[in-house]
């Protein structure tokens, strides 16, 4: 059964964390470098936020919300 442990460790430390171990490596060269996984999400956020707001600019200026105070049945 202890080998069985070992081995689950050395799937994690040695193959699944290689990618973020070259990461670490990388960043002690290039900090934009290493950080452009994070620069990707961070501009697909903005993307989504801004056609999200979009949206409810769109919904909003044709009056499709239902803005009475008793919106729904159960209030």
């Amino acid at each position: 059964m202890k080998d069985f442990f070992y081995a689950i460790q050395d799937l994690f430390v040695n193959v699944l964390f290689a990618p973020l171990d070259a990461i670490r490596a990388l960043e002690l060269e290039n900090w934009f470098a290493a950080n452009t996984i994070s620069w990707i999400f961070i501009i697909i956020g903005f993307v989504a936020m801004v056609y999200w707001m979009k949206q409810l600019k769109t919904f909003n200026d044709n009056n499709e919300e239902d803005k009475s105070v008793s919106s729904h049945s159960f209030l």
